[in-house]
C-alpha cells in the first residue's frame, strides 16, 4: 500500500489538522511506541494520546525513533480531570513525557463539572497558546451547556470537542452546535468499541465496496467531516485502517448508515456522570 495522502481540516484559529490519526486509548504502555511507531510507518501523521493513559512517554520514543520532523506529526494530548486546577503545570508534565517543545492540541479531557472548574482550567489552556506551548486548545466529552458556558464565559472558542461518535451514536445535536460555532468534531471510539462492526448495514456495506467493515465507518467519519483517530495493536488493521481512500460512500450508503443511529446507543461513560475523581 502507497502512503495515503490524508485531507487536512482547518481549525478556527488556522491550524491544520490531519482529519485521519491513530489514538492509544487503553494500549499498554508497554506496547506503544511499537504500535506508534508501525502507525507512524503506516502514514498516520496524527497521533492522539492523553495523560490519563500513562503512555506519553512511549509516544514520545517512538516520535523520536521515527526520524520524522516535529513539524510533521500532529500531536494531541488531554488534561486529567484532577489537574484542572493546574493545567499550565499538567501541561509541561505532558511535554516533558513527550520529550517535545510544543503541543499542537491539547484538550481537557472531561468537563468533570462537580468540581466547578473547567472554565478556569480553559482559561489556562489560553494562556498555553498565548506561550507558545500549544498550537490550538480544545475539550473532549463537553455537552451543550458546557459548551455554551466556554463560549459566554472566556475569550476563545474551543477548536475541537473529541466526543464518543459512531454509527450507533451520532451525537447530531452536538455536531450542529459545533457547526455553528465554528468547532470541529472529534471522534472517539469510532468503531463503537468494534460492536458497530458486526450490524448487518454495515457488513452489507463492506461487501457492497469490498472493503472492511471497519474501513466503512472510518470513511463515514471522514465524509462527516469528523476527526476520527481509531486504535489498533495490530500492524495490518493499523494499515487497513488507514486504507479507506480509494471508494466512498454515496448518498444511499450514508442514508443507511444514518438511519442505525434512532436509538443513540452509547458504549462509554455520560459526561454528565464523570466525576473530578474517576479513574481511567
Amino acid at each position: 500500500m502507497s502512503t495515503p495522502v490524508v485531507p487536512r481540516l482547518t481549525l478556527n484559529n488556522g491550524v491544520t489538522v490531519p482529519q485521519l490519526g491513530f489514538g492509544v486509548y487503553k494500549v499498554d504502555a508497554a506496547d506503544t511506541e511499537r504500535v506508534v511507531s508501525e502507525a507512524l510507518e503506516a502514514g498516520y501523521r496524527h497521533i492522539d494520546t492523553a495523560s490519563a493513559y500513562g503512555n506519553e512517554a512511549a509516544v514520545g520514543r517512538a516520535l523520536a525513533a521515527s526520524g520524522l520532523a516535529r513539524d510533521d506529526v500532529f500531536l494531541t494530548t488531554k488534561l486529567w480531570n484532577d489537574e484542572h486546577d493546574n493545567a499550565r503545570d499538567a501541561a509541561r508534565r505532558s511535554l516533558d513525557a513527550l520529550a517535545v517543545e510544543r503541543l499542537d492540541l491539547y484538550l481537557i479531557h472531561w468537563p468533570a463539572a462537580d468540581q466547578d472548574l473547567y472554565v478556569a482550567a480553559w482559561r489556562a489552556l489560553e494562556t498555553l497558546v498565548d506561550d507558545g506551548l500549544v498550537r490550538a486548545i480544545g475539550v473532549s466529552n463537553f455537552q451543550p451547556a458546557h459548551l455554551e458556558r466556554l463560549l459566554a464565559d472566556t475569550d476563545v472558542a474551543p477548536a475541537v470537542n473529541q466526543i464518543e461518535l459512531h454509527p450507533y451514536l451520532q451525537q447530531r445535536e452536538l455536531r450542529e452546535l459545533h457547526a455553528r460555532h465554528g468547532i470541529v468534531t472529534g471522534a472517539w471510539s469510532p468503531l463503537g468499541r468494534g460492536n458497530v462492526l458486526a450490524d448487518p448495514t454495515i457488513a452489507a456495506l463492506a461487501r457492497k465496496h469490498g472493503v472492511s467493515p471497519a474501513q466503512v465507518i472510518v470513511r463515514w467519519h471522514l465524509q462527516l467531516g469528523n476527526i476520527v483517530i481509531p486504535k489498533s495493536v495490530t500492524p495490518e488493521r493499523i494499515r487497513s485502517n488507514l486504507d479507506v481512500f480509494s471508494f466512498a460512500l454515496d448518498g444511499p450508503d450514508l442514508a443507511r448508515i444514518d438511519a442505525l443511529g434512532l436509538h443513540e446507543q452509547r458504549f462509554g461513560s455520560h459526561p454528565d456522570e464523570v466525576r473530578a475523581d474517576k479513574k481511567l
